[in-house]
């Protein structure tokens, strides 16, 4: 499992307005849409993505996170 951190490219110190900013640009810039091409690589770093703004985005799952969970 890849730190979401490092997924959305922020520092652990980061605020959540940092992190939905990073979240829309590496969204736009992985969509599957977007890269026909390579449409499966697009879609697991899109799902680890949004996965990762999850987490990070909500202050109790972000919490949890930083504790050591999941």
């Amino acid at each position: 499992m890849s730190d979401h951190y490092d997924t959305l490219g922020v520092p652990r110190g980061a605020t959540t307005s940092e992190i939905k900013r990073a979240y829309r640009a590496l969204a736009l810039r992985w969509h599957p849409d977007k890269n026909p091409g390579d449409r499966e690589a697009a879609e697991a770093k899109f799902v680890a993505i949004s996965a990762a703004a999850e987490v990070l985005c909500d202050d109790q799952k972000r919490a949890a996170y930083d504790r050591g969970g999941s």
